[in-house]
């Protein structure tokens, strides 16, 4: 996963505009940074290994930040091919240094180029598979830039995003998609293109994301589109209506840290128009009715990390008040498998960013396979709800921080929601489902409450757990989905060694690591699972290991053989999912914080994978 960002324009854009813009993309990768950019006919670039600060402050030292540019390109880092280098950094120049080229994806076929490339006498001076792009556009060059890169992707095996310069094509820069995404942008004196639209939002809210085989021209005036054979293509952009300032940290020290604060807003934008007097009335879905009720026999989940953890809560949920047919798996295991789906069966692929490769790649087979799909995503025009038969957009804003926060939340309180939509058109009533949903509807303002309550004095349990090295979190049912969200934001950002299993399997192996330095998160719902948890404290107790649970303020008994409680509000258990979330972010996020790490981008992570 790498982020680009590019401009072209009459010289009203600087070399600060390009970091300004990077910045914007770091989640996506920042292990390198580096651009390229077009003065006077000539290819001016610099790249280095490290953060983007690091580049900012060499451009500030040598003066260049102020540099305007006729068309330049950026490109932050996270490394798939090559060793974190200078020379593996981007942009890849050709030989003559006249063109450069950033590139987002995997080329495939990169070493099979290559060696015939060389034998041309091309030299390469990275271990990189993007760099023998710049070598390709270079050996298929013919004074027509456009030309010479769609001659060049027609070599081109993989997945790519690629944003081209050259010093002879000073107004213009060429891009293509295939498997990464690109949105680009004009208003009329500038046109830009990005990986996603939050560098965009300052210079135009009119957006367009290309498609599987499409390339662009990118003009001072605006831009074309085309297909691989060249062909004009015509295509409205979309509106965004989100504001740049929403992308920014808004005085908290971190982006997740503000996510964290902004879940019950994002509650509010997800559950607003559909969900109402705790009855479901989600318009975007409306068109699905008939299908639910007379053919729909199964649904069927396919989503990664966090987004699965969502998903296999609304299992449950589904679970608990229908006999609906309801599977789930991971998107990168669901591409290789023979998944017994067909037109009978309602697939969910659940993506924060709408790009996830390996969800895109289910939906593709789910698709081939003729179910019908419907995309849960946070991103506007994104891919996955582009080739899916419908959308809901959680509608949070932007989510900058690489380990979901307020997604995650707002996925489950839609799952929930749409579950019950689909609960009660298959003809299924229940009670304690309705007071699910008129909770549901209250969430925000019961978020605001645990936040209040939670942040106050997490600080003193963090200083007890922050230098375990391990820790294990446990539930049954619906705290199972909570323990893996947990622990899964724990060795995120802290990287400390924490794991997820049903309590109930920790007799079958996995009390067997636990003593004095292998602390428990124990996830205690009130109802009938209370006491089988309280069993499986007393068992972890009995090896010596601490004990933190997370338990309804009036379980006395619980806190009483437990080391360390966080309080939590007493609900059903469905909401079980919903209620924990804050807490456990909180709880890794001063982890983090506490061992002086930053939570905004930890190593070896990105947030969108849109590479396998």
């Amino acid at each position: 996963m790498c982020g680009i960002v590019g401009f072209v324009s009459d010289r009203k854009v600087k070399v600060e505009d390009l970091i300004s813009g990077l910045k914007k993309l770091e989640y996506r990768g920042y292990d390198s940074a580096g651009l390229a950019y077009n003065v006077n006919h000539s290819i001016k670039y610099l790249k280095m290994p490290g953060r983007i600060s690091e580049i900012e402050k060499l451009l500030l030292n040598e003066g260049l930040m102020k540099e305007s540019f006729y068309s330049g390109i950026a490109h932050t880092r996270w490394a798939t091919h090559g060793v974190v280098s200078e020379q593996n950094s981007h942009p890849h120049l050709d030989c003559k240094e006249e063109l450069a080229v950033v590139h987002n994806g995997i080329i495939e076929n990169f070493q099979e180029l290559k060696t015939e490339l060389e034998v041309k006498g091309h030299i390469f001076k990275s271990e990189t598979d993007s760099e023998v792009i710049a070598h390709l556009i270079e050996d298929k060059y013919n004074g027509d830039l456009f030309d010479s890169v769609l001659k060049a992707l027609e070599e081109l095996e993989g997945a790519y995003a690629i944003a081209v310069v050259h010093k002879d094509k000073p107004d213009q820069i060429v891009a293509a998609r295939k498997g990464s995404p690109l949105v680009i942008a004009s208003n009329n004196s500038i046109s830009m293109l990005a990986s996603d639209v939050t560098p965009l939002l300052k210079y135009s809210k009119e957006m367009n994301f290309l498609n599987d085989g499409e390339v662009a021209i990118l003009t001072p005036k605006g831009y074309s589109l085309f297909n691989l054979d060249g062909v004009p293509l015509e295509r409205k952009p979309i509106l965004i209506t989100w504001d740049e300032s929403l992308a920014e940290k808004s005085g908290y020290p971190h982006f997740m840290l503000k996510e964290i604060f902004e879940q019950p807003i994002a509650l509010e934008s997800v559950l607003v128009g559909r969900l109402k007097d705790g009855k479901p009335q989600i318009k975007e879905v409306r068109s699905l009715e008939g299908f639910v009720k007379n053919q729909m026999k199964k649904v069927y989940v396919v989503a990664c990390g966090t987004s699965y953890h969502a998903g296999l809560a609304a299992k449950y949920f589904m679970n608990r008040y229908s006999d609906i047919d309801f599977d789930i798996e991971v998107a990168s295991e669901f591409r290789y498998m023979n998944p017994a789906i067909d037109g009978n069966t309602l697939v969910l692929a659940i993506s924060q960013s709408g790009e996830t490769i390996d969800t895109l790649e289910g939906v593709r087979l789910a698709k081939k396979k003729g179910a019908y799909v419907l995309a849960i995503s946070n991103v506007v025009g994104s891919t996955i709800p582009r080739e899916s038969d419908a959308v809901l957009y959680l509608n949070t804003g932007p989510e900058i921080g690489v380990a979901a926060t307020k997604t995650y939340t707002a996925q489950i309180a839609l799952l929930y929601t749409l579950a019950s939509q689909l609960i009660r058109w298959k003809g299924y009533e229940n009670e304690e489902l309705d007071e699910i949903m008129r909770t549901i509807e209250k969430i925000p303002e019961l978020f605001k409450m645990i936040l209040n309550e939670t942040n106050g004095h997490m600080m003193e349990l963090v200083k007890k757990y922050k230098n375990f090295k391990d820790m294990m979190y446990i539930g049954r049912v619906f705290g199972f989905p909570a323990a893996l969200e947990g622990a899964l934001k724990l060795k995120e950002i802290s990287y400390i060694n924490a794991i997820a299993y049903q309590a109930g399997e920790l007799k079958h192996g996995p009390i067997a690591l636990l003593d004095d330095n292998f602390p428990v998160f124990a996830i205690v719902p009130s109802g009938k699972l209370r006491e089988k948890m309280i069993s499986n404290i007393m068992e972890v107790k009995a090896r010596g290991a601490r004990v933190i649970a997370l338990t309804p303020k009036d379980d006395l008994q619980t806190k009483k053989i437990c080391d360390d409680y966080i309080d939590v509000p007493t609900v059903l258990e469905p909401l079980i999912p919903l209620v924990v979330a804050p807490i456990t972010q909180l709880f890794a996020y001063y982890i983090a914080v506490q061992k002086g790490l930053d939570p905004d981008k930890p190593r070896n992570l990105a947030k969108s994978v849109t590479v396998e």
